[in-house]
């Protein structure tokens, strides 16, 4: 697949309980990671990982938020308006990992775009 999910997000208002519920239902790993914004990174053994960190704004309900692959991020951005969705988030840099973008579709469904630094 071209563009698959690379990474899934918990954004929660309750980042203890979530690891615990989590943790205990499916048996995943947790690491927290240092950092000016807490984040929780999770280990689901080999596949498709993801982690967890307080919702940004406290008017935000819990929720999953996913993020595909892009080669070129600047380029799937630029395409997201002229296909009809919306930039929410612009490129923003995740020191030492890589870039990602926030977009909504025509129906206003919410997705992550992922770009990987390169080793």
């Amino acid at each position: 697949m071209a563009n698959p999910f690379v990474h899934v997000e918990l954004l929660t208002t309750d980042v203890d309980k979530a690891k615990s519920f989590y943790s205990d239902l499916f048996e995943w790993k947790m690491e927290d990671s240092g950092g000016a914004m807490p984040y929780t990174v999770i280990d689901v053994g080999g596949q498709t990982g993801g982690g967890m960190m307080r919702v940004p704004n406290p008017d935000m309900p819990s929720a999953w938020f996913p993020y595909v692959y892009v080669e070129d991020l600047e380029a799937a951005t630029t395409k997201v308006t002229t296909l009809g969705g919306t930039v929410m988030q612009g490129i923003t840099e995740v020191p030492g990992f890589g870039w990602l973008a926030v977009i909504a579709d025509p129906t206003g469904a919410v997705l992550g775009l992922w770009k990987n630094k390169p080793e």
